[in-house]
């Protein structure tokens, strides 16, 4: 298991070498995304802030979701595009990311198997991704898309100029 601190410790040195500053709507990875991007020194000079977005209730208060915005299914690239976007509009940041998913060891109401999870970054390009750990290991699953998530942010800033 990579700890931490090593799964953003590149994407820190992108972020601070470039000025640009992030958000993180999390929820299957119950703050294991926002963890790993404080883990590094000086997070605050790109750490804007984040949440765990793990219900409707959350959605609505968090994201500022509609009634109609926080009904729809989670685990899903729209909705996480949609995360994405709100949590950067909130918090004003460049870039944004978030995931929702089935950390397991059952799937969600949704119908979504264990270790199935759904990513999006916004911000001055958008990229989306689902991944399918096929594990039913709820703390594996965790730590599997937090990383996921990380290396999708940062292959994202690293392809635009």
């Amino acid at each position: 298991m990579d700890s931490l601190s090593s799964m953003s410790r590149s994407l820190a040195a992108l972020l601070k070498e470039r000025g640009e500053t992030v958000a993180v709507s999390e929820s299957a990875a119950g703050g294991l995304i926002s963890a790993s991007l404080l883990s590094i020194p000086g997070a605050s000079a790109y750490f804007m802030g984040g949440g765990v977005v793990y219900t409707r209730d959350a959605r609505r208060a968090l994201l500022r979701f509609s009634e109609e915005e926080a009904l729809q299914p989670g685990s899903t690239e729209p909705y996480a595009l949609a995360a994405a976007r709100a949590i950067r509009d909130r918090l004003g940041t460049t870039w944004s990311l978030a995931e929702s998913g089935a950390a397991g060891p059952t799937g969600n109401s949704y119908g979504d198997a264990a270790g199935h999870c759904c990513f999006a970054v916004s911000g001055p390009t958008e990229r989306r991704l689902t991944i399918e750990t096929a594990d039913a290991d709820r703390e594996a699953n965790m730590w599997a898309f937090a990383k996921a998530a990380l290396n999708l942010l940062e292959e994202t800033i690293g392809s635009h100029d």
